[in-house]
């Protein structure tokens, strides 16, 4: 939502906005950007009195135990009639077709690495000279900014990068995201069970998937993960666009060598090779799936390659943020269990045998239900020791994490996880912070102590 009003605003608009709690990164550029930052939902809010209220899908007709609305705001907007919209109805609208014409929309769905795969595809359009509009759940540090138009005023099939989550759109309309977006290239990066709060299991998701394929043009591109059964199975719903596989093993794109520096090999022939920073397997496939996109646009191979070259990642993607008395500490928005050990596995693969503490807490809504505890152990079985944050969880973290025996401890305040760390950490010690909120401005707290 924050990355929607940088939009709105560039586009002409004033723009204001609530929510509850706003932390850095999106604080940050709200403020920059001259965005009045409203804390709370409260129906007072109604005098603004703007040409429509935007609703992103955090709001809902939920009550508290004294029975007075979560929002009040929405209530307000309701019992007006005034207009609004949900964010990807209003972005659908007002920007990928915007005045008689649409943009050329490449989305990036997938349960792992919208984030990064859209960042690297605006990044490769941006340095071949295609001026794209992007709107990302991050801050890509190539462009110090989520979200721009780029020339999608100017002309009619302008590219435009969108992160494209499979997460219900408002609480007034349950479609996922994704399919307000009306890609013309969709790359599907990955699938699996994710958002339990919203879908009873894997089938349901994928389903949703299938519905964002349907609205690809027979035009379009499809770029799918092709070491993804869950992804087979979406395609064999119906495709009725250009399907164009990728992978390690499989697909007709691949990949060879290590994640610092490794071939691209379309049909079996080197067509590009990517000598870059960025750790871990999963960037490699990123990067591949960028690439691949990128060329449906005119972009080849070896241009994209050489564009990421220069990829800088995105703000909280193992993103070092500073090193105290030999103890590095970083941030990353790592919470599945599938993310946690591919983001392990790649700050491993660059630190070889130092140490790994893995400070993290179970805090998106799927965690918070519990319902992919078991896979915990598994998630972080490359670090040395994991300190799990267990403030407002239902249910035992520690009996969770039990078969990591002393690898793992749990402390229920995040005061408490600092001193821990504090205590433990050596020189030459990585100390890897994953959250996908604020942590509590943990990062900080263990810098300042770790001077001490």
């Amino acid at each position: 939502m924050g990355g929607v009003a940088a939009l709105a605003s560039e586009a002409g608009n004033r723009v204001t906005g609530c929510d509850s709690g706003v932390y850095p990164p999106m604080s940050d550029q709200l403020r920059d950007l001259g965005i009045e930052l409203i804390e709370g939902y409260g129906a007072d809010q109604l005098k603004l009195a703007p040409d429509c209220f935007v609703v992103g899908n955090v709001v809902s007709r939920s009550r508290g135990a004294d029975g007075q609305p979560r929002y009040p705001l929405m209530e307000a907007i309701l019992d007006a009639g005034a207009t609004y919209a949900s964010g990807p109805q209003w972005l659908g609208e007002q920007v990928l077709r915007r005045d008689g014409h649409a943009c050329h929309v490449l989305a990036v769905a997938g349960t792992h690495g919208k984030t990064t795969t859209t960042s690297m595809l605006a990044w490769v359009l941006e340095a071949c000279g295609h001026k794209p509009g992007f709107l990302v759940g991050g801050v890509p540090l190539n462009f110090g900014t989520s979200a721009r138009l780029g020339a999608a005023t100017d002309r009619a099939g302008a590219p435009f990068v969108i992160e494209a989550d499979e997460y219900d759109t408002a609480f007034f309309d349950k479609r996922s995201k994704f399919v307000h977006y009306r890609p013309s290239t969709a790359i599907l990066n990955n699938l699996e069970f994710d958002h339990a709060d919203i879908f009873d299991d894997l089938a349901a998701i994928e389903r949703q998937f299938h519905h964002l394929v349907r609205t690809v043009p027979s035009k379009g591109r499809v770029v799918f993960n092709a070491e993804e059964e869950s992804l087979q199975r979406v395609l064999k719903m119906g495709c009725w666009s250009q399907a164009m596989g990728f992978g390690l093993t499989r697909g007709d794109w691949r990949i060879d060598g290590p994640p610092e520096d490794f071939g691209v090999f379309h049909q079996g022939q080197e067509v590009a090779h990517i000598t870059w920073a960025v750790a871990g397997v999963h960037n490699q496939l990123n990067a591949l799936a960028a690439l691949v996109a990128a060329e449906h646009v005119g972009v080849a191979p070896q241009q994209a390659a050489q564009a990421l070259a220069g990829f800088q990642n995105v703000r909280r993607r193992l993103e070092n943020k500073g090193v105290v008395r030999g103890v590095t500490v970083y941030d990353d928005f790592a919470h599945h269990p599938t993310a946690i050990r591919t983001t392990v596995d790649g700050l491993r693969r660059k630190v070889g045998t130092q140490r790994i503490i893995a400070v993290f807490e179970p805090r998106s809504n799927t965690m918070k239900l519990g319902t992919m505890k078991s896979q915990l152990p598994w998630s972080l079985g490359q670090v040395d020791l994991a300190i799990c944050h267990s403030g407002g969880l239902e249910w035992s973290a520690a009996e969770a994490l039990a078969p990591m025996e002393e690898r793992a401890l749990v402390v229920p305040t995040i005061d408490e996880v600092v001193r821990m760390v504090a205590q433990v950490a050596q020189s030459g010690d990585h100390v890897l912070c994953m959250s996908n909120g604020g942590f509590g401005g943990i990062h900080a707290k263990l810098l300042s102590a770790l001077a001490v």
